[in-house]
């Protein structure tokens, strides 16, 4: 399966957040999108998804546009993990990710339904957490069952804002290995947008560099992190150098913008 989107833009109240946006991801693919806050990693991810409509666009999942796939039809190809995803009433572990099957239930619930719950939640590693309330668990955990309801649509593509953010290092590796593992598997595509530069190089296939809601560059790892790209984009000064695992390792240096570091706190902060 392929997604392809061709010049594609979207505008807040006028205000242009994505211009021209041109992008192909294959069967099996990681792709991490980075960029600075406001660069539309968001916007995109949404825009995919049909969550926003774009003011001018063509996305394409092979080859068919996806304004003329039901909405039924596109939540059994693609599976999506929004930033905000944890305001949910208190169901158990188990409901939460029986949501995701909604797409497949025609009158009630079949016994393949809960089957390929279980089976999920046990790949996950949390088959022992599916009688606990959501609203109970850790934040680790709690972003295991969200990416668990999106794998019970069983979708060949993964979209995922962020699902690593304000998780422990631990957890934010298990995530990522997890969503590696699965588009290796040929499972589906994972199309993640994510702020830690050196996270995004280890476990993406290529990364999409956004600037102010355009491709800045588009590339393996090795081509897109260089400092010369994040001075541009970032605008910070930093050495770029291989880690253990061979792959780019960002390190910030300074900030040519204004530091907060070198200002006094105002009088009103301080006896």
């Amino acid at each position: 399966m392929k997604l392809e989107i061709n010049n594609l833009s979207f505008s807040y109240n006028g205000f242009s957040a994505l211009d021209g946006v041109k992008l192909e991801v294959s069967l099996g693919e990681v792709l991490g999108i980075v960029g600075p806050n406001g660069s539309g990693k968001s916007t995109l991810l949404k825009c995919m998804n049909r969550v926003l409509k774009p003011t001018q666009n063509t996305i394409l999942i092979d080859g068919k546009d996806v304004t003329t796939i039901g909405l039924k039809d596109l939540a059994k190809l693609m599976g999506y993990v929004p930033q905000n995803s944890k305001n949910i009433f208190p169901f158990t572990v188990f409901d939460v990710v029986l949501m995701g099957r909604r797409p497949y239930i025609q009158w009630s619930l079949g016994h393949k339904d809960k089957e390929i719950v279980a089976q999920i939640l046990e790949y996950l590693g949390i088959g022992d957490l599916g009688m606990r309330y959501f609203n109970e668990l850790s934040g680790g955990e709690q972003q295991k069952v969200i990416i668990a309801r999106a794998l019970a649509q069983q979708p060949e593509i993964m979209l995922l804002d962020e699902p690593t953010s304000s998780l422990d290092i631990r957890h934010q590796l298990e995530i990522l290995c997890i969503l590696r593992t699965l588009a290796k598997s040929n499972h589906c595509s994972v199309i993640i947008s994510i702020h830690d530069l050196n996270l995004a190089s280890r476990f993406s296939d290529r990364l999409l560099l956004l600037k102010n809601g355009s491709i800045f560059a588009v590339g393996t790892p090795d081509l897109v992190m260089t400092e010369e790209n994040i001075e541009s984009v970032y605008g910070i000064k930093s050495k770029v150098t291989k880690s253990v695992v061979g792959l780019p390792q960002v390190t910030p240096l300074e900030s040519e913008t204004r530091s907060i570091a070198n200002i006094l706190p105002p009088k009103f902060v301080t006896k």
